[in-house]
């Protein structure tokens, strides 16, 4: 590994669950207005008070990697967040942590997020088309992946993840939902921004902007 290279490592770790929780804070109100068109209304609430509590437990916490950080904030979203979203986000973070034990080049995280995106398909059971997270979540992964095949250092992998979060979250708009509460719609869901790919590009947005800070 070259160390010249900026990696992944623990205070980056802790930059990005910090940089989620204001990002959820001011997009709060964008949020729940797209979740109250599709679903409870919730989504936006939901996710600032988890990545709050996320926060304090990374507080009090000596992290032996940047693998440790994530899991402890998959642990308390699991723990703190109502409705699919924590759940789904906290299995992600765990599964993400697992797979970094130590600092990591841009190949490890690759690797690392696709692990976290198995995650949140097998316990959500969704699919590209499914108008989810894992809408904006896949194409995020394929981009980084590769980008980090090419040699692209992390801050570039990073952003080119979080270009195409955010087109898959745009993606959604005329996809009809066939999963969570907005499946319930039909033909309604039609129309509509997916709520949870949009907070996943917000996430890749923020790992994109503290790999790049």
């Amino acid at each position: 590994m070259d160390f010249d290279t900026p990696l992944f490592d623990t205070p980056l770790a802790e930059a990005w669950v910090r940089a989620i929780a204001a990002a959820v804070e001011k997009e709060e109100g964008r949020l729940t207005e797209l979740d109250s068109a599709i679903g409870d209304g919730d989504h936006g609430s939901n996710l600032r008070r988890g990545f709050a509590a996320a926060l304090t437990a990374l507080d009090g916490l000596r992290p032996a990697g940047p693998g440790a950080v994530l899991s402890k904030a998959g642990t308390t979203l699991i723990s703190k967040v109502g409705g699919a979203s924590g759940p789904l986000y906290g299995k992600a973070f765990r599964a993400i942590g697992a797979a970094l034990p130590g600092p990591a080049g841009p190949a490890d995280l690759a690797d690392a997020l696709a692990a976290g995106l198995d995650a949140v398909r097998t316990l959500g059971r969704a699919e590209p088309g499914d108008k989810t997270i894992v809408d904006a979540y896949t194409p995020a992964v394929a981009a980084f992946r590769a980008c980090a095949a090419a040699g692209a250092a992390l801050p570039e992998a990073a952003g080119a993840a979080a270009d195409a979060a955010e087109q898959g979250a745009r993606d959604t708009i005329p996809l009809r939902a066939r999963k969570g509460r907005a499946s319930y719609l039909g033909e309604r869901s039609i129309g509509h921004q997916d709520p949870g790919a949009t907070s996943t590009a917000l996430l890749f947005r923020t790992l994109a902007e503290v790999a790049a800070g």
